[in-house]
């Protein structure tokens, strides 16, 4: 998935998951877009620092039926 298609997805109440289930990407309160670990609650940012390089690969992105 690119990141316009993952945070539309995102936007639209799908459940986007990076490598497996366990790790969800959300949007917080103010509006920024993170990768949350299901298991601890720790999250890391869904994009480097310049807002268009994502942490993963587009190809481990996906949505949850």
């Amino acid at each position: 998935m690119t990141l316009v298609e993952i945070k539309r997805a995102v936007a639209d109440g799908l459940t986007v998951c990076w490598c497996s289930k366990n790790y969800r990407v959300i949007r917080d309160s103010i509006s920024e877009y993170l990768i949350r670990c299901e298991n601890n609650g720790d999250c890391i940012a869904l994009t480097w620092t310049d807002g268009e390089t994502l942490n993963g690969r587009e190809s481990e992105f996906f949505v949850v039926n």
